[in-house]
Parts: C-alpha cells; sequence; structure tokens
C-alpha cells in the first residue's frame, strides 16, 4: 500500500490532526517541486496554500477531521518555484483501526493546464468581447426567438437605445419600420437556417423617431457545437 501511494500517477498528500503534513507522494512532490523531507511536519494551508483560498481549505479539511468529507474541491499549490498548480481534490477523513479520526487525505488530480486553457479562453473571449463593444461599425444580434442579445455602442449610439433598452426586445417589431419588417424577418429566418445574407438594406427607427438607413451582413451565430 505504501508503494502504490508513493508511485501513484495522482498527487496524494494528507494531514494530521494538527494539520501538519503526514502523507506527501512522489506526484505532489513532482507537481510542487517540495520534496517528502521538505514537506513532512509542515503546516498544509499556511504553507502551500495560496493566501486568498487558506480560510476555504481550512474549513474543508477541518470538516473531513470531523468525519464530513468533500469531493472535487479545487484548491491553488504554490510551488517551490512560487507557481501555481490547481489542483480537484478529494478530501477523505483519515481513520486508525479503531475507528478514530487520525487525519486527512487529499487524492488530487492536476488540473492545472485545463484550468490555464480556460483562462486563455476566457480572456480571448474578453477580448472579442471588447472588439465588438467598441467596434465602429454598428454590429447588433438576435437569438432564435428574434430578440435582441447583442447591441454594440455604435449601434446604441446609432439609434438611441442602450444596450439595456434594446436587450431582449423583439428587434424587427421593435425597431425596423413596418414596411420592411416582412422582409427582414425572412432575412433574419434565413440566417437562423444557416443561409446567410449580405449587403441587405433595412431602416432602423430610432428613439427620435428618426430613420436610419444600415446596410447589413446577417451571419448565422453558431455555438461550440455548431
Amino acid at each position: 500500500l505504501r508503494q502504490l501511494v508513493d508511485t501513484a500517477n495522482a498527487p496524494i498528500f494528507g494531514i494530521d490532526v494538527n494539520g501538519d503534513v503526514n502523507e506527501w507522494n512522489n506526484k505532489t512532490a513532482e507537481i510542487t517541486g517540495y520534496t517528502k523531507e521538505e514537506a513532512w511536519n509542515k503546516p498544509l494551508v499556511s504553507t502551500f496554500i495560496v493566501a486568498s483560498l487558506r480560510q476555504s481549505v481550512q474549513e474543508v479539511l477541518d470538516n473531513a477531521l470531523q468525519g464530513r468529507e468533500t469531493s472535487n474541491y479545487e484548491l491553488e499549490f504554490r510551488t517551490k518555484s512560487n507557481e501555481i498548480r490547481y489542483l480537484l481534490v478529494n478530501a477523505t477523513t483519515r481513520r486508525d483501526p479503531h475507528n478514530n479520526i487520525v487525519g486527512v487525505v487529499g487524492v488530487a488530480q492536476n488540473v492545472t493546464e485545463s484550468k490555464r486553457h480556460d483562462r486563455a479562453v476566457a480572456a480571448m473571449a474578453n477580448e472579442l468581447r471588447q472588439l465588438v463593444d467598441t467596434a465602429n461599425a454598428p454590429i447588433f444580434g438576435i437569438d432564435v426567438l428574434g430578440n435582441v442579445n447583442e447591441w454594440n455602442f455604435k449601434t446604441a449610439e446609432i439609434t438611441g437605445f442602450s444596450k439595456e433598452e434594446a436587450f431582449d426586445k423583439p428587434l424587427v417589431e421593435a425597431f425596423i419600420v413596418p414596411s420592411l419588417r416582412q422582409s427582414v424577418q425572412e432575412v433574419l429566418n434565413n440566417a437562423l437556417q444557416g443561409i446567410e445574407t449580405s449587403n441587405y438594406e433595412l431602416e432602423f427607427r430610432t428613439k427620435s423617431e428618426e430613420i436610419r438607413y444600415l446596410l447589413v451582413n446577417a451571419t448565422t451565430r453558431r455555438d461550440a457545437e455548431n
């Protein structure tokens, strides 16, 4: 069992009832940069957990020391080289042969790479959102029900309707002049079926009851599953 723990492909670490490290397998050493000898008997939370998570991690460990276990808890380890490693941990109560609680064992999954990927995707999404919002061209969109779910600053400027005023309103009924509603609806229905339209001229009615002529490319919007 000792060899299985030490050589497991997952990081396994543990604490005694005082919160000091008494389990630290090879994979934990590899991920954190701290050897078993360096980690042993050190207070886990104050030594290895990032400051912002110490209180919540301490609560998870305290719960496990009272027999209340936690699954798939994400924590952030600070490595010896001051990097962050993201681990998804099951905190399991450790008991002696008499069923007395003697500590906690954490069996973890290193999710650092997927976390980095998620953050990169989020950063890219944020950048795209900023590009859409600040674009020098009006950009607006609808969901599958025809209600507004995209309305950038330039659209707001041209129409006089803020994003908050436009959001969730039916685009055709609320903003298109009556004489064009049927043809605009057809263009949007086509786009919702994957048939896109370029350089379609439509007339927006502004908040001040003026008309704005826009040349529009109606592009189908798809989710990650196409």
